[in-house]
């Protein structure tokens, strides 16, 4: 059964993961189609097809025109902290609700300088938030994210949001869908926060990514950098040439 109070493909997603992993679905073979799915679990082709997809850029799946989407192998140089470049469902829905959690070191309200501004398509006189949260991952620090959104398209952002999910929030409580993303990836030398909260060392490298976010009417809803040591976690992208 599905889990109402969870993003329904996310439930999806994650039953066929499963079944994938315990071997119900053989590899290099074919997985029933979205109409088999949608009629299982009772819900639209259009939610079976964002499972699908989600499945995909974690290389468990693979889709080929015109025969469907197939089973893939084992990836012999995938590890446990590889993480989807082009993700958009946030660090619960990618590694557990349960395994993520948040310390706000800092959350404001102000007015955007000119290059926020231009990020987030707005005028000098629409606030944002201004939010730096360390996220801890199994009680060991993970990630530092730096984020920036404007007011008017996320009202009632709290504290208590910021300790949970902000896109569970956007997504569930605002039916605000994302549309795209413009993401870069970088290194980075440490910097202070770094040093303090991800116990980096001077010399570490830093993974940064470096992201703006649209909605699917155009508007952009985020600015963030988010910032991990070298060695906890890596993006990846799952490329399918489908001709």
């Amino acid at each position: 059964m599905i889990n109402m109070a969870k993003a329904k493909y996310l439930e999806v997603a994650s039953e066929l993961k499963k079944r994938i992993e315990d071997g119900v679905y053989s590899k290099q073979e074919p997985l029933p189609d979205q109409e088999a799915f949608a009629k299982e679990f009772n819900v639209s082709r259009l939610t079976v097809k964002k499972a699908f997809d989600g499945l995909e850029r974690q290389g468990l799946v693979y889709k080929q025109s015109g025969l469907g989407t197939f089973v893939a192998g084992e990836i012999p140089i995938k590890s446990q902290i590889d993480a989807p470049a082009n993700a958009f469902t946030g660090l619960q829905n990618q590694l557990g609700k349960d395994k993520i959690k948040s310390k706000i070191l800092h959350f404001s309200v102000e007015f955007p300088d000119e290059q926020m501004q231009r990020n987030l398509n707005l005028k000098a006189n629409e606030p944002i938030y201004n939010i730096i949260r360390l996220r801890v991952y199994e009680d060991h620090p993970f990630i530092i994210e730096h984020t920036f959104m404007p007011i008017k398209l996320v009202p009632d952002l709290d504290e208590k949001i910021l300790h949970s999910s902000i896109y569970n929030y956007i997504h569930q409580k605002l039916h605000l869908k994302f549309g795209h993303a413009y993401r870069k990836i970088r290194a980075q030398k440490p910097d202070q926060y770094d040093i303090k909260y991800l116990d980096a060392k001077a010399d570490d490298p830093m993974l940064e990514l470096e992201q703006i976010i649209w909605l699917t009417n155009g508007q952009p809803i985020e600015y963030s950098v988010s910032r991990n040591r070298y060695d906890a976690r890596d993006y990846v992208l799952l490329d399918n040439n489908r001709f």
